[in-house]
Formats: structure tokens, C-alpha cells, sequence
């Protein structure tokens, strides 16, 4: 399959492909996302939804978008306000919030305040990989090619008995080859619900309708396994979310210094403990490289404060 032939996969294509755009059509999960052709909203929801559940990207996404709706006012924004909101709403990862923010000032003023419309153009954006730009490309111009996540390379796994065969499988050509030509907006919507919500580690074939039952190969044999999947990490005691209980606090106070800061993070820190000054010293770097906060060092004392 790797000249994505279509015609390799199955003589009932067209079918295929209709089926799941029907699918799709007549039933799916209504994130606010779905419901714009705006690339900046689109590429919000994209960076947000990187490592992080998208019941605590909705609420964020809306309020992220109530605060700076169009990249002008992103762009215009104290990046330690970005910062700021990313970690009081939980998303984890903040270096995605000053990437998000360099990008709008990228489309600003490289752009003239439009955003480039393919693919190829749309990774010159800080922060921007090739899933994300093929996404927002896909999303907002219609002009993307097939999206492979994970959640996809699992359906196509036990969709068809190529891939599933294959030493080397080439899910991209194989995606490509499925995707009507010039669809990709409600393609690429209609396939990665079928693996989020019918396709999932445990398949719900029946209950959700799959459209794709009586040709997929793990439906018809019963054998359901695929390829491994990494687990979403636990959020709750987290590096993740100790980083952002450090910006929080430190984008409510000017400085801190490095006892007080651990004392008001966690409530089991002790300075030569397991979880004392090491331990945060560790995470403070971490946030340093990211460009986040700047950590000051005396014969006193250590202070950190948030990078402006």
C-alpha cells in the first residue's frame, strides 16, 4: 500500500467511505471546535487537546478564546498572563502556552494577520509539528491531508487486514488512500470519532453503530487487538501539576523564595526530604529552559520569580 492505492484496500471504497460520513453525520460529540472554520480557535483547541483530556479543554478553550479572541489581542498579551491562564486552568506542559503566543505574533507580523493555508506553511508557526498543521489545515481550509493519531492507527489496524499484516505498516498511505479527495475537514472529524467513541482500546462496535462492521476484519474474526497505545499519564500529583501550582502561585506574587514556594505547593515538603529543595529545584529548572520564570541565586537565599 505504500503508493496508496485505494483500490488495494477494498472493492467496496466508495461504500466505506460513505458510511462512516453518514455516521459521522447523523451522531457525534458536539465539541465547540467542530462547530468553527476559524483557524485560530481551531489551532487553540489542537495545542490545547496535546496531553491533556478533552473534558478540561472545553471549558478552557472557551475561556481562552473569551480573553484573546482573535491573534491581535493574543498577540498584544503579556506572555506571563498566557502562561498564567494555562496553569490556572490545569493544561499542563506551559511551554505550549509561549509557543501559542509566539504564533500569533508570528501571524501578525509575518502574516499580515492571515494565516497560511496549507500544511507545509502552517508548520512555520512556533510550536506548529506536522500532526497540528495538518489539522488546523484540514479544520479550518478543508485543505489537509488524512490525519493519523493514535485513535486512527487503531482503527485502521483492525479495519484491515493489510496493516494488521504488514512488518512495517504505512498508516499514512493507507489513510490517505481512504480519504475522498478534497474532504478532509469531515473525513478526518468522522474517522477520529469512530476511533475515540466505537474504536476505543475496548471496542463498543454495536452499541455505537460502527459503520464500518461488515468489512472490518477485527469485527468479522473477533481478534480486537492493536497496536499499543500510550495511556494518558495521571494528572493528579503530577509533575505537570506541580509546575503549574509553581506558575500559579508565582504569577500572584512578584517573587518567592525557594522554602516558601515549596511549603505552599505541597503540603508534605521538607527541605532535605524526599520532596524538599532537590526535588524543586528539579522542577524549577525545568521551567527555566522552558523560558517560563527565572530562578536567583545568593549566599542567602534562592528566588524565583516569573520571566517578563
Amino acid at each position: 500500500l505504500r503508493d496508496g492505492d485505494a483500490a488495494e484496500l477494498s472493492d467496496d471504497l466508495d461504500a466505506i467511505r460513505e458510511a462512516l460520513v453518514e455516521w459521522y453525520r447523523a451522531d457525534h460529540r458536539a465539541f465547540p471546535w467542530r462547530r468553527t472554520e476559524d483557524p485560530y480557535a481551531i489551532l487553540v483547541s489542537e495545542v490545547m487537546s496535546q496531553q491533556t483530556q478533552l473534558d478540561r479543554v472545553v471549558p478552557a478553550w472557551e475561556d481562552f478564546l473569551e480573553q484573546w479572541p482573535t491573534t491581535a489581542d493574543l498577540a498584544d498579551a503579556d506572555r506571563a498572563d498566557v502562561v498564567a491562564f494555562w496553569s490556572s486552568h490545569s493544561l499542563g506542559y506551559n511551554n505550549r502556552a509561549t509557543y501559542l503566543h509566539e504564533a500569533a505574533g508570528q501571524i501578525e507580523t509575518e502574516y499580515g494577520g492571515s494565516f497560511p493555508e496549507t500544511p507545509t506553511e502552517l508548520q512555520e508557526l512556533m510550536g506548529v509539528g506536522p500532526y497540528t498543521a495538518n489539522a488546523v489545515a484540514s479544520f479550518a481550509f478543508n485543505n489537509g491531508d488524512a490525519v493519523v493519531d493514535t485513535n486512527v492507527k487503531r482503527v485502521l489496524y483492525r479495519a484491515f487486514a493489510e496493516i494488521r499484516n504488514a512488518d512495517d505498516p504505512d498508516y499514512e498511505s493507507v489513510a490517505n488512500a481512504l480519504m475522498p479527495a478534497g474532504e478532509s475537514r469531515i473525513w478526518n472529524n468522522a474517522i477520529m470519532e469512530l476511533g475515540g467513541v466505537a474504536c476505543g482500546k475496548k471496542p463498543r462496535c454495536d452499541e455505537e453503530g460502527c459503520p464500518w462492521r461488515e468489512w472490518c476484519h477485527a469485527y468479522q474474526t473477533g481478534d480486537f487487538t492493536a497496536p499499543d497505545v500510550p495511556t494518558q499519564p495521571s494528572f493528579e500529583g503530577s509533575r505537570r501539576q506541580f509546575r503549574g501550582r509553581v506558575v500559579r502561585l508565582l504569577g500572584e506574587h512578584d517573587e518567592m523564595d525557594l522554602d516558601t514556594l515549596g511549603h505552599r505547593i505541597r503540603v508534605d515538603y521538607t527541605p532535605d526530604g524526599e520532596h524538599g529543595r532537590e526535588w524543586l529545584r528539579g522542577l524549577l529548572s525545568d521551567l527555566a529552559e522552558d523560558g517560563l520564570l527565572e530562578v536567583e541565586e545568593t549566599r542567602e537565599k534562592t528566588v524565583v520569580r516569573l520571566r517578563r
